[in-house]
């Protein structure tokens, strides 16, 4: 479990650095910007990384059963979820009527989860990384996020919904 936490510490501090735009800026003065990004990432990267060994390494400890349902809601919510993350990569509308497409669907992902898990280690990360995905949004409205003004073809939504589908067979094959 101290992997697990030490995981989620790292992941979620290198995630909150943004939402303070001077140490981040000052930062990027100092690094340039591809380093900082470079570095940024290979420090999430490990945070990740140790949320995942951490998980596997947890004791079982069971808070709740999850209910006989939970399994399916996780599978319905998890496609929109893939979907929304997918949409804040390539161009498509969805950031037309959202300003955090990526937030929105770490937040469906974590909600979906609770609904399958109801062990102690999976609460921290679910319940700790859709927090934070809520609180990103409400940091980064506050600091002027805005909805794009772009308008793209269909055949960009199309493409975001297909690469979505993709991804979530994908992970139904190796993650069911």
């Amino acid at each position: 479990m101290k992997l697990l936490l030490i995981g989620l510490v790292i992941f979620l501090g290198s995630h909150l650095l943004p939402t303070y735009t001077n140490a981040r800026q000052g930062l990027i003065r100092r690094l340039g910007l591809y380093p900082y990004k470079g570095l940024f990432g290979l420090v999430a990267l490990l945070g990740l990384g140790l949320i995942i060994i951490g998980k596997q390494q947890a004791a079982s400890l069971p808070l709740w059963q999850p209910p006989a349902w939970g399994l399916t809601v996780t599978y319905i919510l998890m496609l929109p979820a893939l979907v929304l993350i997918v949409a804040a990569y390539l161009p498509g509308n969805s950031k037309r009527y959202t300003r955090h497409p990526m937030l929105w669907g770490v937040t469906l992902w974590a909600i979906a989860h609770l609904f399958a898990n109801g062990d102690l280690a999976s609460l921290l990360i679910f319940i700790s990384l859709g927090l934070f995905a809520l609180l990103d949004m409400w940091s980064a409205n506050r600091r002027g996020a805005v909805y794009s003004v772009v308008k793209r073809s269909l055949g960009w939504d199309l493409l975001v919904f297909v690469v979505g589908v993709a991804i979530y067979l994908a992970i139904l094959a190796v993650h069911p």
